[in-house]
């Protein structure tokens, strides 16, 4: 048996050498900044879907993804850890600098995860509470754990974790996955790409050093920048159909072609340029992007219900 007296040294020595977390570096592996989008995301698809859900129900919805995708951000960084640690973007994060312990990180993100589910499917839906389910499942199991170290078309499939936030707010208010929803998807899933790959042209390093195959590493810039060419290309006809699927009227629509149109140009500007600063504008107007046309939903959408 031992001894007390070695116990409670050793004890006292981990808890004088354990990380004191702060309630900072919580809300930091939250990933506040992506949850932020992902909760406007939300909350439109929530407002355009057709129907009517209690106004608190509603504000319940929308608390449920925002800590859903705290959740799967938290997770993430618990088992990112490790390549967090190697690029200089992400080394100060509470985990690769030793702010917090991993197990810390892991439980944190299991029981948000967990306590969100369980709330969106007992209050508000259970339709809602399974694409929550599915989002940070996806988010976690295919995105984080399966694709982004095995693959260049890990954030292209991956993806769609970001692209299911309107889906569950339509599914909050209608119990179901309507045409307006699935169109709400898309434009998320095929902005994804060019967005990510943006920055990834002017952190090709980061990933290389980390071993992570962001597709500027593994087939160059020249072709990822075709692919993201191709794809804000793409979006000209996803980002109408909600006008054409009669969620947006024709403010939206014109303003929706018009975005794209800016977009495609970013891209070939980023054709044209050897060097990383239309890169780094063409990541910052991609948020711009997305925040204005669902702003524009929104707005359309108001206007026509007042």
């Amino acid at each position: 048996m031992s001894d007390l007296s070695e116990v409670r040294p050793a004890a006292a020595l981990r808890l004088a050498t354990a990380p004191v977390t702060r309630v900072a570096d919580y809300v930091e592996i939250l990933k506040p900044r992506v949850m932020s989008l992902v909760v406007f995301t939300g909350l439109v698809g929530l407002l355009l879907a057709p129907g009517h859900i209690h106004p608190l129900l509603g504000a319940v919805a929308v608390g449920c993804i925002a800590v859903g995708a705290g959740a799967a951000g938290a997770i993430n960084m618990w088992y990112d850890r490790d390549i967090d640690a190697m690029m200089r973007r992400t080394r100060e994060r509470p985990l690769p600098a030793g702010r917090m312990m991993p197990g810390e990180a892991l439980g944190f993100g299991v029981a948000l995860g967990a306590g969100a589910v369980l709330v969106m499917g007992l209050a508000v839906s259970f339709v809602a509470a399974e694409l929550l389910v599915l989002t940070i499942g996806f988010y976690v199991l295919v995105y984080t754990i399966w694709l982004k170290r095995r693959t260049p078309q890990n954030i292209v499939i991956g993806g769609a974790a970001g692209a299911f936030p309107p889906m569950i707010g339509w599914a909050a208010v209608t119990g179901d996955i309507g045409w307006g929803a699935i169109a709400l998807f898309a434009i998320i899933f095929f902005w994804t790409p060019p967005h990510f790959w943006a920055l990834s042209l002017y952190r090709t390093a980061d990933y290389a050093t980390a071993g992570v195959p962001m597709l500027p590493v593994v087939a160059g810039p020249a072709e990822t920048k075709r692919q993201m060419l191709v794809y804000t290309l793409v979006l000209w006809p996803v980002s109408v159909a909600p006008w054409l699927l009669g969620v947006g009227g024709l403010l939206y629509g014109v303003g929706a072609l018009l975005l794209s149109a800016l977009f495609t140009g970013s891209a070939i500007l980023v054709w044209h340029d050897t060097t990383d600063r239309n890169a780094r504008r063409m990541f910052a107007f991609s948020l711009l992007y997305l925040l204005l046309i669902f702003t524009l939903l929104l707005v359309d959408h108001t206007g026509g219900w007042l």
